[in-house]
């Protein structure tokens, strides 16, 4: 059975800094593209950030120099560490397991970024 759980979310203040993980199990974790989604209230689902298999990452325009996702392939666990939060990142995020043929999602973690 495939899971992904995330962890690490909360209410921080605008400048906070939190750390998301996503423990996964049930896929051979080394071979996937680990990803963030989030998903505000009104707004569609976007790509915070990707890691491939072989450790190229990809950034959204306004996440870059804040965000760093990383993999620790041993403990198939992926991390989005967030500094500099803004309230503009306030959204339920989403960790992202894909490969050709498969494509899986966790049940989301909320953050919250306010005053």
């Amino acid at each position: 059975q495939v899971q992904l759980v995330e962890s690490g979310g909360g209410s921080v203040q605008p400048g906070g800094s939190l750390r998301l993980s996503c423990a996964a199990s049930g896929i051979i974790f080394n071979i996937y593209t680990m990803g963030w989604y989030r998903q505000a209230p009104g707004k569609q689902r976007e790509l915070v950030a990707s890691v491939t298999s072989g450790g190229s990452t990809n950034y959204v325009d306004s996440v870059k120099g804040r965000f760093t996702i990383s993999r620790d392939n041993a403990k198939k666990t992926v991390y989005l560490q967030m500094n500099s939060l803004k309230p503009e990142d306030t959204a339920v995020y989403y960790c992202n397991a894909r490969r050709v043929g498969d494509n899986r999602w966790g049940k989301g973690t909320l953050v919250t970024v306010s005053s």
